[in-house]
Parts: structure tokens; C-alpha cells; sequence
């Protein structure tokens, strides 16, 4: 009969260990889970202000960018504007040169005809633009 009362407390002692390891382990996996937890939303939240740190840089080197060729492209225009009224004799004669332009723009727009009369100041007359309007 000493057998088998042997074997039951070995049994019991068993559970009894089982059971004290899961109240000591629970809480201790708990905690190391949680540590796990916190340190994974730690390197998202690290990475996430990276990945908008990198964009932040792009949109920057952008702005630089086109600023740059903005700066380019008017200086190009700069050019070709001087080189042009240096062509027609100057700003004056540039400025002519679009207002007569301008004119004949308009007059392909409305199906018209311009008939420009030289004055003494070189302004044209525009007033017989009035004359083609229907009444």
C-alpha cells in the first residue's frame, strides 16, 4: 500500500508545482509581453518620424529645386527679351513690337481687320475698333 500513496503525492507535488510556475510565469510573461509591445510601438513610432523626417527633405530639395529653375527660366527670358528689343531698337520699339502684336491677336479673335495709321507719336489709333461692334 506504500506505493501507490507514493505515487499520488508525487502527483499532487507535481500540480502543485505546475500550478505555482503558471502563478509565478503568467504574470512574468504578462510583463514581458507588454515589454515586447512597447518596444514594437517604439520602432514604429521612430520609423514613422523618419519616413516624415525623408519627406519633409524631398518636398524641401524640391521647392529648391524648381525655385532654381524658376531663377534659370527668367533669366533665359531676361535674355531673350534684351537681345529682341536690342533687335528693334530698344525697350520702345520692343513694346511697339507687342502692342502691334497684341493687335493682330485680337484681330484674328474677332474676325476683323487693323488698319494701323502712323501718328506723330507713334501711338496707334484705336478707337476705330468701335466702328465694327453691331449695334
Amino acid at each position: 500500500m506504500g506505493q501507490p500513496l507514493g505515487g499520488f503525492l508525487a502527483i499532487a507535488a507535481l500540480i502543485v508545482a505546475i500550478i505555482l510556475g503558471a502563478m509565478w510565469g503568467i504574470p512574468q510573461y504578462r510583463v514581458y509581453s507588454m515589454k515586447l509591445s512597447g518596444e514594437a510601438i517604439l520602432a514604429e513610432a521612430e520609423s514613422s518620424r523618419q519616413v516624415a523626417v525623408k519627406e519633409a527633405l524631398a518636398a524641401k530639395d524640391s521647392a529648391t529645386f524648381k525655385a532654381e529653375a524658376e531663377v534659370i527660366r527668367a533669366k533665359g527670358v531676361a535674355e531673350a527679351n534684351r537681345i529682341i528689343a536690342d533687335g528693334l531698337g530698344g525697350p520702345e520699339g520692343y513694346l511697339r513690337y507687342l502692342a502691334i502684336n497684341a493687335m493682330q491677336e485680337q484681330a484674328k479673335n474677332n474676325n476683323s481687320t487693323i488698319v494701323y495709321v502712323a501718328t506723330e507719336a507713334g501711338i496707334p489709333i484705336t478707337e476705330a475698333q468701335r466702328m465694327n461692334k453691331p449695334k
